[in-house]
């Protein structure tokens, strides 16, 4: 495929999302323009992140590696200071040298520079209405021209903020409280602002995809739209539960040869999606790369598809390494420290939720194995690791688990890796 002829791409990776959005059975959420995009493109029912917080999973996300392969297992900001290895190619870097014009707008968060970024534009963000203008001006300016563009778009929506989601509440349509979570009024509040968050991320979206009409380049762009990880709050965000690892999935390109509104209920692991979307360019994958391709999938053709998907979780606030694997019928996950059994992912200090497993989760830490039966107990309540009945399951995922660790070379088989504020704390001290 010549540089002409290769499609725009476009990429929507807001944060903190998860899969509450009305095409994924949220009833009470208002996203009319991504249920659109999904009824337009194709959708995939089953697609789970690497890790549950922002930079391990976006880093993964535009690597097509693990957070432990890639260098990032922890938050790239600040003095977290988690970064991708020098030698990792950001999706965006093999585009950029394909002939595209690389951009991004918001927050990307998954790593600490432009270079390693591979943007030939970083584009001013923050909150979704200062993203949608940033990106309309881009988009018009990008009107009428030869080059293909790559631009990934990141809001902080609907991300908390330190006092709420910043937004106003909405109850248009009631709220939708997972069942993990005591339906208790400050919930059903702390869920309507989360709902209103979302419903301006729709509108915003909704806007730049107009943009896109407008400047006639809806024909030639290929949209992608997903998560980073799942929703803030207890038992989603920085747990290893599926409502932490799952994500929303959608591609659209008119005339791409996948019809519209097409639902795929295959495992897909976001790792999958650079190699899909450099073969789909007609492009070589990077031979590092650990996700597969699901293009055959898309179109229909030759597809093997995944048995399981694995996940992570190593630094966020403080470090809690764990690991999981998951199939279509179970999860187990494997706990490294005796942390307390939720992180709280509301970071505002004060949480309105409370979640029904464990009773006390202040006095809660992790036990070492934890195996849920997903078809009889889809919420990873009981956990079935001490049960007899279980434990032909409970090895063959202990075994695969750890195959897969040794196979990707994970550095937690040897231990607790060293965070960059540890190195950082030990050579102020060694320095003087």
């Amino acid at each position: 495929m010549s540089q002409q002829a290769r499609p725009n791409v476009l990429i929507f990776v807001p944060h903190d999302l998860g899969r509450h959005v009305g095409c994924y059975g949220v009833e009470t959420v208002h996203t009319p323009r991504i249920d659109a995009l999904a009824a337009e493109g194709a959708r995939f029912a089953n697609c789970f992140c690497t890790a549950p917080q922002c930079s391990p999973s976006r880093a993964s996300l535009f690597t097509g590696r693990y957070p432990h392969s890639n260098g990032v297992m922890g938050l790239t900001h600040a003095d977290f200071a988690w970064d991708l290895h020098p030698t990792e190619r950001h999706l965006a870097s093999v585009l950029r040298e394909a002939g595209y014009h690389t951009a991004c707008t918001g927050h990307p968060h998954e790593a600490r520079s432009r270079e390693m970024l591979g943007m030939d534009e970083m584009l001013p963000g923050g909150r979704a209405w200062n993203v949608s203008h940033v990106v309309s001006e881009f988009l018009e300016d990008r009107r009428g021209q030869t080059q293909p563009f790559f631009l990934e778009v990141c809001t902080i929506e609907p991300h908390r903020l330190p006092h709420g989601f910043g937004a106003e509440p909405d109850i248009s349509k009631g709220v939708t409280i997972p069942p993990f979570i005591y339906p208790e009024l400050s919930a059903e509040e702390d869920f309507a602002d989360f709902q209103g968050a979302i419903r301006l991320l729709d509108e915003h979206i909704g806007r730049i995809l107009d943009t896109l009409e407008r400047t006639g380049q809806t024909e030639n762009t290929l949209v992608v739209m997903t998560a980073d990880h799942g929703m803030p709050f207890p038992r989603a965000k920085c747990s290893l539960y599926d409502p932490g690892l799952q994500v929303p999935l959608i591609l659209r390109q008119p005339g791409a040869g996948w019809r519209p509104g097409a639902v795929f209920p295959e495992l897909i692991s976001n790792i999958d999606v650079m190699p899909t979307l450099l073969e789909y360019l007609g492009l070589g994958v990077p031979e590092a790369v650990q996700g597969r391709s699901f293009l055959g999938l898309l179109q229909g053709r030759g597809y093997e598809p995944r048995d399981r998907i694995f996940g992570e979780m190593t630094y966020h606030d403080y470090c809690d390494p764990r690991r999981c694997v998951r199939t279509a019928g179970h999860k187990l996950i494997v706990n490294f420290t005796a942390a307390p059994f939720f992180m709280n992912p509301s970071q505002t200090y004060r949480p309105k939720c409370v979640t029904r497993t464990p009773e006390e989760p202040a006095y809660a830490y992790h036990p070492p194995v934890e195996l849920y039966d997903l078809t009889a107990d889809p919420w990873e309540e009981v956990n079935l690791a001490g049960d007899e009945a279980y434990a032909a399951i409970r090895s063959e995922l202990l075994a695969s688990l750890h195959e897969w660790m040794i196979r990707t070379g994970d550095p937690l088989l040897d231990g607790i890796p060293d965070s960059p504020m540890h190195r950082m704390a030990m050579a102020a001290l060694q320095g003087g």
